[in-house]
């Protein structure tokens, strides 16, 4: 599994401009399934980003983590981090898991996290989303399990 993770002050997710999940201080979380991923890659994808130390302590320094300020979680599915553009210019996504499997790990995703973490939100798997935020930092991690 592919993450992009995006620390902010604030994100939401709009679906024809109504709001389907948002949060304030937390984690954008653009999560991709690609093919042969099993649910032990999610488990250790949402063990690392829970306790990974890039929120700033009182002295300014990345040194706590999402549950150590009580952040805000939003995870929106994001296929097109599987794209493969080194062959042309049309980027080939045969790399991300096919449908009806990465929904079901989004879905395991998600409802591992919300027995973890108190904050939780989502977009909507395969829906024309709209993502909004207010990247802090700017902190942009990728990670890959």
């Amino acid at each position: 599994m592919k993450a992009l993770l995006q620390r902010v002050r604030q994100a939401r997710v709009e679906i024809a401009g109504q709001v389907v999940g948002q949060i304030e201080q937390g984690l954008l979380v653009l999560l991709c399934a690609e093919r042969g991923d099993l649910p032990a890659q999610a488990d250790k994808l949402l063990a690392k980003l829970l306790k990974l130390r890039i929120f700033s302590d009182a002295a300014g320094k990345m040194n706590l983590s999402l549950q150590d300020v009580a952040g805000g979680l939003l995870v929106v599915s994001q296929f097109t981090l599987a794209a493969d553009a080194s062959g042309g210019n049309r980027p080939s996504f045969t790399g991300a898991a096919l449908p009806d499997d990465g929904r079901c790990l989004y879905d395991y995703f998600v409802a591992q996290a919300r027995l973890a973490h108190p904050v939780v939100q989502t977009g909507q798997f395969g829906a024309d989303m709209q993502v909004h935020l207010v990247n802090d930092g700017p902190v942009t991690i990728p990670l890959q399990f």
